[in-house]
């Protein structure tokens, strides 16, 4: 059996790797640099955080099949017995002393009554104020008869960096609050399968099943994330774990103030990230930013003097590498507001202001279910409006996209799938689901050419 290390060997091991490193004159970080230091534990930071990580419990009632349960043999021998209870557990955080807990929206999908469990084993019924899909977070009010209780202080996520010490805090495996210590390993753009905006800090802190909606503390005791995933294929931690930013729950926040769904802003620029050839091309010292391949016309990008071919470098001074990391950045911020850009053209950065506006529903997304004998027959489409692509973290482009395609359809067997965007027909380009029938019907086999992934893709392929 391997030997388990205490928690205060973290920072000895760091000390003895980096003894005699001078301090970090820009920011005044520094290692132990005496055996004092070394002994310092996490206890104080754990005394003022954990108290404000509760556990979650959700009940529903067990689906069943109501015809099975109206059948008079099933009522016969099993009476009107209730359904059962379904119980799910997971993790919340207190960040206001009223009672407002947030957490992840999936720890509480589905539910029909949630209890809010405190440090010190008090219960509370909680209400649900507001659950968002596209961020994976929930916001939740309990009431403590006018006490105020521990609460955590949100921390700017973005002055996080590589290598800062974090901790978690949850119920793993419903074992009871646990602490694991790691560090910010790298605050990625291309997770996909947890929420829209694919941007998480990610750790090396213990994070199990349980631990979901719990909190990630840095070390002056303020909320920097709200852990929601791991990547495992076993169940348990293997060292990469994700947590949802506190810029994106600053909105989430903002959204349940307002009680109703917030419409972020769009900027209407379509691009990729600029790669090594791309960089040495043109004329950045390194590779970075998002190289601008489309601006959509009377987008906010357009007003601004965005052109194709620009480098997009940062917004509002935060640095953008993809088209990912700039729905993000956008996510962040509300309508009404001026974004400040950043963009390389030409040999050298220019400042341009971008006025945020929400996504127009024009043209009307039209959802139609495409019937025989269109060789697209049984596909859903929609006209692809900027609203729509928001919704649909789709690029803002015009076409049409698919919205489902079932197996063994004409439009299955041609090549369409979810996500895809007809772009033309017969060279022909299509805005709207009118457009696209009309070309449809002109041609027994027509050429499509589809945006997917960023990729255009051709339908049948050549």
């Amino acid at each position: 059996m391997r030997d388990l290390l205490p928690i205060r060997t973290l920072p000895m091991l760091l000390a003895l790797l980096l003894c005699g490193a001078q301090a970090d004159a820009a920011d005044g970080r520094a290692v132990p640099s005496s055996q004092l230091q070394v002994q310092l534990s996490f206890a104080p930071v754990v005394r003022r955080a954990a108290p404000a990580v509760v556990n979650i419990f959700t009940h529903a009632q067990a689906s069943g099949d109501p015809a099975l349960r109206s059948d008079p043999a099933y009522r016969r021998y099993l009476g009107d017995q209730p359904e059962a209870e379904e119980n799910s557990l997971g993790s919340g955080v207190i960040i206001d002393p009223d009672g407002t807990v947030v957490t992840n929206r999936h720890v509480i999908e589905g539910a029909d009554s949630i209890t809010v469990a405190l440090s010190d084993r008090r219960e509370f019924d909680a209400k649900l104020l507001h659950a968002d899909d596209r961020t994976d977070l929930a916001i939740l009010k309990i009431n403590a008869g006018g006490e105020a209780l521990p609460a955590l202080e949100i921390r700017d996520s973005d002055e996080l960096e590589v290598g800062d010490i974090v901790l978690a805090i949850g119920n793993p495996f419903g074992v009871g609050q646990t602490v694991t210590s790691g560090i910010v390993s790298a605050i990625v753009h291309n997770v996909s399968g947890i929420n829209a905006y694919r941007t998480f800090i990610q750790t090396d802190a213990a994070i199990n099943p349980g631990n979901s909606g719990g909190a990630l503390v840095s070390l002056d005791g303020k909320l920097v994330g709200i852990n929601a995933a791991l990547y495992s294929e076993g169940g348990g931690s293997v060292g990469i774990g994700f947590a949802i930013p506190t810029s994106l729950i600053r909105a989430a926040l903002a959204e349940s103030a307002a009680g109703t769904r917030i419409v972020r802003p769009w900027l209407g620029a379509v691009g990729r990230a600029v790669t090594a050839a791309a960089a040495k091309k043109l004329g950045l010292p390194k590779p970075t930013g998002m190289v601008v391949e489309e601006v959509a016309a009377r987008s906010p990008a357009a007003a601004a003097g965005i052109r194709p071919g620009d480098v997009l470098l940062s917004v509002d001074g935060k640095p953008i590498e993809d088209e990912a990391g700039l729905r993000f950045r956008f996510a962040t911020l509300l309508v009404g507001a001026t974004a400040r850009l950043t963009v390389w053209r030409n040999g050298e950065t220019r400042q341009l202001d971008a006025t945020l506006t929400a996504p127009p529903e024009t043209p009307p997304r039209s959802v139609t279910l495409l019937k025989a004998p269109s060789p697209l027959a049984g596909a859903t489409l929609a006209s692809l409006s900027p609203a729509l692509a928001e919704e649909l973290q789709a690029p803002p482009v015009a076409g049409v996209i698919v919205l489902d395609v079932p197996r063994g359809t004409a439009a299955f067997r041609l090549g369409l799938a979810v996500g895809d965007i007809v772009q033309s027909v017969d060279l022909e380009a299509v805005a709207t689901v009118a457009e696209l029938q009309q070309d449809l019907a002109k041609s027994a086999a027509p050429h499509l050419v589809l945006r997917r992934d960023g990729r255009l893709l051709h339908a049948p392929a050549e």
